[in-house]
């Protein structure tokens, strides 16, 4: 998880934005030449977005949707696309949803994910791409040029660049051009949005909708766009043309469907089973982009938005055989957008978040990371951490490796089920519904007191017991004596077992 900083949010130049009569569709009234639009009347827009259900929407599927005039041989590689029924020509019909803010709101969460629509377009740099906008309602899309990379040299290329839409059609273009995404923040309004029919497109493979002989078509044809993007109805996965190219030979359904499963390990773990309204998965997807630098001994990140990989992870990354059994950095940092801020205090940041971690593992049928064996000593981590557990002097922050931290996390579940972790994300999701989004650098000493006490008190509301030996007396976390009693005044009886005790 990267260190808090003021999102970088100029938008890319508007160049014109004429606004369409409500009535007039032809192309004089704004819509392009070729665009398709001007074939569709109004009403027969409308009445489609009126009909539209959630899996024939570009906010819940595809980015692509077919470019009117298309060669015949191209449409039947990529008839899947058509099938999905996500709109005629260049027009994506799209359903609004939560934006990213108040989804991590909800979710009680410190990040931020991602509430990116993607459209398969590229606005090349410094060019003019042509957009019409025909909203059902009172509600219009945003769009957004460009992809995620945080340690760029240059600021403006850190994050897409955001360009406010009007109804009817708008003409924009971007100095650094890029993959282009909408959001539509909005509970369930529905859109129309066309594209010029000479805006590029880029190779795109969406899981269930494109087969594999269309995507390599795709890539042999679209080589004057440097961006590739592989989908999911949860799942953005952008790459740079050369690194998709690196695994072109990959069986890219069984890739995607990998990065589902890895998302749903972590909604699983943090009790996302639809039983209320706050315990829904999260709205749209999440957003994997190949970035271009990192710093000296990071190997990927996470910040609000998306998960960023450098090129040097692409083995694992693009790969079915890397992410389905050498994958920990993926799930890691996944892990890190679905982290609850109500007990993340500094030191927990690269603790907690490998709760989904393992729960991925267990999903995939890995051996947990917690058995590796070091072959120095000959013992796991639960072998070298144990014996310390109610020794004189010890401190969870400065006697326990980062795995080691690592163990009661896992023991609580041994303990109380495997259900204790979703239990207790259920439990903060029903008081924790405002919080702000956590900076996990600020390194204060009354924060991170306030948040270990958190963990323990949640713990031990989650198991209903008395959880102070466990956390204050083997595991010396940093709670003081007013912590203690404010775990003895939960009133709560001893575990039937000891926790401490317990291993895989």
């Amino acid at each position: 998880m990267r260190p808090a900083r003021t999102p970088f949010t100029a938008p890319a130049h508007l160049v014109a934005a004429s606004p369409l009569s409500e009535h007039d569709t032809g192309p004089a009234s704004g819509a392009p030449e070729g665009s398709g639009l001007h074939a569709m009347s109004r009403r027969t827009i409308l009445g489609a977005l009126a009909g539209a259900g959630a899996a024939t929407l570009l906010g819940a599927g595809s980015a692509a949707a077919r470019q009117a005039g298309d060669r015949a041989g191209d449409r039947a590689g990529d008839r899947a696309g058509d099938r999905a029924g996500h709109g005629s020509g260049n027009t994506l019909l799209i359903k609004a949803f939560p934006d990213a803010e108040r989804e991590r709101m909800r979710l009680a969460r410190a990040l931020r994910s991602s509430d990116f629509i993607p459209t398969g377009r590229y606005a090349p740099a410094g060019k003019s791409v042509s957009v019409t906008v025909r909203p059902a309602g009172g509600r219009v899309p945003m769009l957004h040029i460009g992809t995620f990379d945080y340690y760029n040299e240059e600021t403006a290329l850190q994050e897409p660049r955001t360009i406010p839409l009007r109804p009817g059609r708008n003409v924009v273009g971007d100095t650094h051009g890029g993959p282009i995404y909408l959001s539509f923040a909005g509970q369930g309004e529905r859109a129309a949005v066309t594209f010029g029919s000479s805006t590029p497109r880029m190779a795109v493979f969406e899981l269930g909708r494109t087969d594999e002989a269309a995507f390599q078509k795709q890539l042999d044809e679209r080589t004057d766009v440097p961006w590739v993007e592989l989908i999911t109805d949860r799942a953005i996965l952008t790459l740079t043309r050369e690194g998709a190219l690196l695994y072109r030979g990959e069986d890219h359904t069984e890739l995607m469907a990998l990065f589902d499963t890895v998302i749903d390990s972590h909604a699983r773990i943090s009790g996302l089973d639809g039983r209320g309204p706050v315990d829904r998965p999260k709205a749209g997807r999440y957003h994997f982009n190949e970035v271009s630098v990192v710093p000296s001994g990071v190997g990927a990140y996470a910040w609000h938005g998306y998960n960023g990989f450098p090129r040097a992870y692409m083995d694992r990354l693009c790969t079915v055989a890397g992410l389905s059994t050498r994958g920990w950095g993926l799930y890691h940092e996944l892990g890190h957008l679905h982290q609850q801020g109500a007990y993340q205090a500094d030191q927990l940041t690269e603790v907690t978040v490998n709760i989904y971690s393992l729960a991925a593992q267990r999903t995939l049928g890995q051996t947990s990371n917690l058995l590796t064996v070091d072959p120095k000593t000959g013992l796991n981590h639960f072998q070298t951490a144990l014996p310390k557990l109610g020794t004189s002097g010890i401190t969870y922050e400065k006697t326990f490796g980062a795995y080691e931290k690592l163990i009661p996390l896992r023991q609580l579940e041994l303990a109380f089920g495997e259900d204790f972790w979703p239990r207790l994300h259920r439990l903060v999701r029903s008081e924790h519904q405002h919080d702000a989004p956590v900076d996990d650098y600020t390194h204060d000493p009354v924060i991170n007191a306030r948040q270990y006490l958190a963990l323990a008190t949640y713990a031990a509301r989650t198991a209903g017991y008395d959880l102070t030996d466990f956390f204050v007396r083997q595991w010396a976390l940093p709670i003081d004596s007013a912590g203690v009693a404010a775990l003895a005044a939960l009133g709560l009886p001893k575990p039937p077992v000891d926790p401490g005790k317990l291993t895989d």
